[in-house]
């Protein structure tokens, strides 16, 4: 079987890489918060666009699927952790000890396992099994942004716990849905458009600082849609890229 490495799709995944490497030594030996968020961002409009041009292009394939997997462990697993343990070398007071630093770095042990299920199981293809790892870096990322820009103090237990609970969140068996719109319309698209809607009003009004809050948002009403759906079978299309 010929296996084609470098095509259109697995170069923008590649360069989801990059930007997740740069950014993990850009937070580690410089300390820059705000550039590493912005890198992220970056690479998750990459960890879009791989999946849609694959599709577009016809060019998906397990290749493709593995290597956005390992992309994915580093940018959106370790560069969330790398910003978490620089902020919590800043934070000061706390019960915690230094050595407790070490512990936000369970995020890229967790993220792996939440890439490996994603790309076995079929259920996951309208809507996630745990929290998407992108949706827990970006929060974990923004921490670092506005605790630079805004001048927020976070307690290094806030630190170590935001690691822990987002973790435990990417492998949790809770459902949360996908913005993937069936059409344009209002009807059956009413979650999205209106999380969509108050995610626009947020970054508009607060900018970064309310990124924390939307994922929060994600959070709470994935939670409450897959409580009250519960038991409900999930509808099975067709894309592996971009968890």
């Amino acid at each position: 079987m010929k296996i084609r490495l470098f095509t259109i799709p697995n170069l923008l995944t590649l360069s989801n890489l990059l930007c997740g490497v740069v950014a993990t030594v850009v937070a580690l030996t410089r300390g820059d918060l705000a550039l590493a968020f912005w890198l992220m961002v970056l690479a998750a409009a990459f960890d879009f666009l791989d999946g849609f041009v694959a599709r577009l292009l016809g060019q998906s394939g397990p290749l493709g699927m593995q290597l956005d997997s390992l992309a994915d462990d580093v940018t959106f697993g370790v560069l969330p952790a790398a910003v978490l343990y620089v902020l919590y070398g800043r934070a000061s007071g706390g019960v915690l000890p230094d050595w407790a630093a070490w512990s936000v770095f369970v995020l890229p042990l967790c993220a792996a396992l939440r890439l490996a299920k994603f790309n076995i199981d079929d259920t996951q293809r309208t809507e996630f099994c745990g929290l998407p790892s992108p949706a827990a870096a970006l929060f974990c990322a923004s921490l670092g942004y506005v605790a630079t820009h805004c001048g927020w103090a976070l307690p290094r237990e806030a630190i170590v716990g935001a690691a822990f609970v987002m973790g435990a969140l990417m492998i949790a068996p809770v459902r949360m849905f996908a913005l993937k719109f069936h059409g344009f319309g209002w009807r059956g698209n009413e979650l999205r458009w209106s999380f969509v809607g108050v995610a626009l009003a947020g970054l508009c009004l607060f900018g970064v600082r309310a990124v924390p809050a939307i994922i929060l948002l994600y959070i709470v009403a994935s939670t409450v849609r897959w409580l009250l759906l519960r038991g409900a079978a999930p509808l099975v299309p067709q894309d592996r890229r971009g968890d």
